[in-house]
């Protein structure tokens, strides 16, 4: 097997190829049939992903909060000054060591300034920059100091700007000046309303940024999240530590004649950026001491690890998947996060240009072939729980319409009659006996031709979409189980029809995408009555088909119409509901119509009421009490097994 790579263009399914537009729908099916709507549906399926295929954002919060724990256990925030003051103890240690072999007055004086020095690292460090080590060594470490202080320090306010700052030339020092001017002049100038020249600063001075920002905006954002990480470092420490790290910083900006520069564009930004943490103390508990440059570079990647746990909750209006910045993603979790969430902001765009679902007025809804794509995936369940023997394949070979040539042939069976296909007959014996010989038919060659009985049913679906049945965890079962039957009969029996009837309060027509609709009526009643009469007015149009009402209900009936059209409820039912409720299914029972009545529940009023209907209507009653998504299997077995016959 050979496997080939290629750049993405733009054309390949970001979702892979083990991810379906179906396989996305389905996952979201318990939602949508439990009345929750498409946009809830949708933001459940974001959060959880679906198991195997697609991480949720759920999964990736987790791994940023692990992150983020990590981060914090590390991060000692003390470290930047408890290394400079380590570095500058050792310097000392060697220069007074070197001076205690010296007996000269110049040794004593050079002890009494090595001992009246601040105690705080910054104040040394002033002191020293004028004092000539008596050590050679320790001068070297002196000088080394320094040079790496002004890296720390400028690559605390600069991220990967700070290499070689060490032991910058006169000549790029000034440039790097120049930079800092001209950046601030464009900001400057931007607040006024006039125009910037983004492409010839880069032009001039882009080798200093090494992310190669593609605009103004996205350098200062870049820079205005390092400069915020560097205000978290300050805020965490004590006011005597914080005081120090600042003059620390301050004496090696001074130094660089870069103090103003960067003052003006630390202001700007956080006037630009207001939403960062600016000044926002972290938390920390590492004791190791690490470099003043790592420690803002840890809390930037917390800044990150924060930001992205926000935009991932998406708890406020307006929040998108857009949000969440796939660039910081990367930096923080790598690229198969990238790759996770690039799937879930495919989802929907997914669902819609497959048609399965569509924006209507700001809301997401489930459209006709969405709601028959949900009845194909439920329907497949359906039959995995099925045995796929003769009572699943349709095939009717006993009269009961015309016969109608699929256009395909099978084998003939001893005792069985039919069209004979003579051109696949004749097939068979001259490819057992070749071309050359005398073709003899034998019993194996013989093919008949493949006919299908073509009978119309047509079929009532009454539902019980009373408040109960969500109370009694019916709904999904139930809106399952119709919209498999309806994808059943959609494709293996074109000829039948399905009417979808809902009945509460009152009975009304139902289509397949009202069953994956937002919410459900909050109303009590059930009106048997009008849903019998209802049945009855449309199974009136097919004169010569099979017509049955299939009920699916949990209780028994509990309103009816009033002469006015009104509805009637009361709990328990009175005389008079199940009267006019009985007179209308033995209505329907006398027009030829077939009444199979499936029991959610297995109430002792309920069961004496389906015994009377079932005597008067001599029609069928189903126990399926407890059957859970068993519905379906009832349901779909017995039309198939009543189809076929």
């Amino acid at each position: 097997m050979r496997v080939r790579y290629s750049k993405w263009d733009g054309t390949q399914d970001p979702l892979g190829p083990d991810l379906s537009s179906g396989d996305i729908l389905e996952a979201m099916s318990e939602e949508l049939l439990s009345g929750q709507g498409a946009d809830r549906a949708l933001a459940r399926l974001l959060r959880h992903g679906i198991h195997g295929k697609v991480s949720g954002l759920d999964a990736l919060r987790a791994r940023l909060r692990d992150r983020r724990r990590r981060e914090q256990e590390r991060l000692n925030l003390e470290g930047p000054l408890q290394e400079v003051q380590q570095r500058l103890e050792a310097i000392l240690e060697a220069e007074r060591r070197a001076l205690s072999f010296r007996a000269e007055d110049d040794a004593r004086l050079r002890e009494q300034f090595l001992d009246s020095l601040p105690s705080d690292p910054a104040g040394a460090i002033g002191e020293l920059k004028d004092y000539r080590f008596a050590d050679p060594e320790a001068q070297r470490l002196f000088d080394e100091l320094m040079g790496w202080l002004r890296e720390q320090v400028m690559g605390s306010y600069f991220r990967q700007m700070a290499e070689g700052m060490s032991n910058l030339l006169p000549e790029q020092l000034s440039r790097f000046k120049d930079m800092l001017a001209e950046l601030n002049g464009m900001i400057e100038a931007r607040e006024r309303g006039e125009a910037v020249d983004f492409e010839g600063f880069m032009r001039r001075f882009g080798d200093l940024f090494p992310e190669n920002p593609r605009s103004l905006d996205e350098l200062l954002e870049q820079m205005a999240r390092r400069m915020a990480a560097l205000s978290r470092l300050l805020a965490s420490l004590s006011p005597e530590q914080r005081a120090e790290l600042e003059a620390l910083a301050r004496g090696v900006l001074d130094d660089l004649d870069l103090a103003f520069e960067v003052d003006r564009l630390a202001g700007s930004l956080s006037g630009l950026f207001p939403e960062m943490p600016w000044e926002q103390p972290a938390l920390a508990g590492g004791e190791e001491a690490i470099p003043m440059q790592a420690t803002v570079e840890a809390l930037e990647r917390l800044s990150d690890y924060e930001d992205l746990d926000r935009s991932m909750r998406a708890e406020y209006a307006g929040a998108s998947l857009e949000d969440v910045d796939e660039d910081r993603l990367r930096r923080t979790l790598g690229e198969d996060a990238v790759r996770d969430l690039r799937q879930l902001k495919e989802v929907e765009r997914a669902l819609e240009r497959a048609g399965l679902v569509t924006r209507a007025g700001g809301r997401l809804e489930v459209t006709p072939r969405g709601a028959r794509r949900l009845g194909e995936r439920a329907l497949i369940r359906v039959f995995e729980h099925l045995r796929k023997d003769r009572e699943a394949a349709h095939d009717a070979r006993q009269a009961g319409g015309l016969a109608e040539p699929t256009g395909a042939t099978r084998p003939w069976r001893f005792g069985e009659s039919g069209q004979i296909a003579v051109q696949r007959t004749v097939f068979n014996a001259v490819i057992r006996d070749g071309p050359s010989a005398h073709p003899r038919l034998l019993p194996q060659d013989f093919e008949l031709v493949e006919a299908e009985t073509r009978t119309e049913a047509a079929t009532a679906l009454l539902l019980d979409l009373s408040f109960s049945m969500p109370l009694r965890g019916h709904w999904v079962p139930a809106k399952r189980m119709a919209l498999a039957l309806h994808a059943l009969i959609e494709g293996r029996y074109p000829h039948d029809s399905l009417y979808l009837v809902g009945f509460s309060d009152y009975a009304r027509r139902m289509k397949p995408e009202d069953l994956a609709a937002a919410g459900w009526e909050r109303v009590y009643g059930t009106n048997m009555q009008h849903a019998f009469n209802l049945a009855g007015r449309l199974l009136a149009q097919h004169t010569r088909a099979t017509k049955q009402v299939i009920m699916v209900t949990d209780g028994e009936p509990t309103a009816h119409l009033m002469p006015g059209g009104d509805a009637f409820f009361s709990w328990p039912p009175v005389p008079e509901t199940i009267h006019l409720t009985l007179a209308e299914a033995m209505r329907l029972a006398r027009s030829g119509v077939t009444i199979n009545v499936f029991m959610l529940e297995e109430s002792t009023g309920l069961t004496r009421f389906m015994e009377r209907l079932a005597r008067l209507t001599n029609g069928r009653i189903f126990q399926t009490a407890g059957a859970g998504d068993g519905l379906g299997e009832f349901v779909i077995r017995d039309y198939v097994s009543r189809r076929a016959s």
